[in-house]
């Protein structure tokens, strides 16, 4: 039996580990070398990429993706899409969504992760669709928790969802690192053999149960796993690629890595972490084993949210509290998945609960998510709870994005003069304001550059 590896360092490796700082000029020279190492893929683009290249790194994401592609024309790239939510922290219309997808195929992209983090299978149709005819493969992925609503039959039913809707392959995201060995081999041979399509395993170290957890899943019959260079490994990243690849080697398991290129590529990677060690980005809790999270799901990018949150409001001595009073507001949301951008929503709520009182406070988010924006809850919502937000308002109840006008034209019209390209434009339609400052930083920089050529004639 053959397992295939999908490599995550360019993507979410760096994001779980130092918050997706990684700029493409301490990478970009070791991309022909990752290009002969016989990755399946290699997840190096959305999640938080798109938002952290605009608003920390001054790099254009889409300029991003093209390079990558042209240094690696033989591996498939892969990016994470949220679905409705594309890469942003809400919902798009339709034709935002179709074009954004265009446009990434377009740019390089050959797979399309794409989940929703209620597993409403409303939320993924029109991005797996678009995904589909731009020719790329539709990779439809699970949002793995465990809650009294989230059971082995619950998830093979999106899984048969996600084939009638055309995804090539089922992946199964376990963004907390909370499956355990013999909840993936239970779900991996479930979806194996009442799905019939092949299975992705995403899973994270951050339990410690990472490495169990994929073999288990190999026994049962995963043909791809994800992992990462062992430099960019462990803690909240995914297990290390090499360890894998060889404990899988000596089971009798087909790989075809090669060991010498592997090498190569994490030789690449240890003076880059280093440089994140040194400069404080990297902190020693992204390393750890932290096994509250079996308990309050909560994944380490969550984690790290929570802890920026209290020290800002010099409030760490209550993080304890906070973790405490996470799984309480998880169940009163319904028991939605805690991957973004529910891991945010039910974060905030449970620090302004513990630090101002029960639902004194309600996040706005949170109030969209209990009139339906975000979709179908998983379970039962605290009736006491929607009554307070909503009062005698009527929850929406059809899909949210049937409700939203066309944008994509109109905000190209918008951005006449300013915008470039549709790639600029769709920037802009998910991070508005971060856009504009990088728009403005672009037009500087040229017109410093076009002053310099000037000055040289001139001379």
């Amino acid at each position: 039996m053959k397992v295939n590896f999908t490599e995550t360092v360019l993507r979410d490796a760096n994001q779980s580990l130092i918050a997706t700082r990684l700029p493409i000029e301490k990478f970009e020279g070791i991309l022909g070398t990752m290009d002969k190492a016989g990755y399946y893929s290699v997840e190096c683009w959305g999640g938080a990429t798109f938002d952290s290249c605009l608003r920390f790194l001054n790099e254009d994401p889409w300029e991003r993706l093209r390079k990558i592609k042209a240094a690696m024309p033989n591996t498939k790239l892969q990016m994470l899409l949220r679905g409705q939510n594309l890469l942003g922290y809400k919902h798009y219309p339709d034709d935002v969504v179709r074009k954004f997808v265009e446009r990434s195929v377009a740019n390089g992209i050959d797979i399309i992760r794409i989940f929703d983090a209620l597993n409403d299978m409303r939320n993924i149709e029109v991005a797996v669709d678009e995904t589909i005819k731009q020719g790329a493969m539709a990779s439809g992925a699970i949002s793995y928790t465990t809650s009294p609503v989230h059971t082995l039959k619950n998830f093979v039913e999106v899984g048969k969802t996600m084939k009638k809707m055309g995804c090539a392959t089922i992946c199964i995201k376990d963004m907390a690192g909370v499956m355990g060995p013999q909840e993936a081999y239970d779900l991996v041979s479930a979806l194996k053999s009442e799905v019939g399509l092949p299975v992705v395993l995403h899973t994270h170290c951050t339990t410690g149960l990472a490495y169990m957890t994929v073999l288990k899943a190999v026994e049962a019959g995963v043909d791809v796993v994800d992992s990462a260079t062992s430099t960019f490994s462990g803690g909240t990243s995914q297990p290390a690629t090499e360890t894998l690849a060889y404990a899988l080697r000596q089971l009798g398991y087909e790989v075809d890595l090669d060991a010498d290129v592997l090498k190569q590529v994490n030789d690449f990677f240890k003076p880059v972490f280093a440089d994140f060690v040194k400069s404080g980005t990297l902190k020693a809790k992204s390393l750890s084993t932290d096994t509250n999270a079996l308990s309050y799901k909560v994944p380490g990018g969550m984690l790290s949210n929570l802890l920026s949150q209290l020290e800002q409001q010099n409030a760490l001595d209550r993080l304890e509290e906070v973790l405490t009073e996470t799984p309480k507001v998880r169940e009163d949301l319904g028991y939605p998945p805690l991957v973004t951008p529910m891991s945010q929503m039910v974060g905030v709520q449970a620090t302004s609960n513990v630090l101002y009182g029960k639902y004194v406070n309600v996040g706005k988010e949170v109030k969209a998510y209990l009139r339906g924006e975000y979709g179908r809850a998983p379970g039962k919502v605290n009736e006491e709870l929607k009554k307070k937000v909503l009062g005698d308002e009527e929850p929406i109840t059809c899909r949210f994005a049937d409700t939203l006008e066309p944008a994509f034209e109109k905000t190209k019209a918008q951005l006449a003069g300013v915008a470039k390209n549709d790639e600029d434009v769709l920037s802009y339609i998910a991070f508005p304001q971060v856009a504009e400052r990088f728009f403005d930083a672009r037009r500087e920089k040229e017109e410093k550059k076009v002053k310099y050529t000037i000055e040289k004639v001139e001379d």
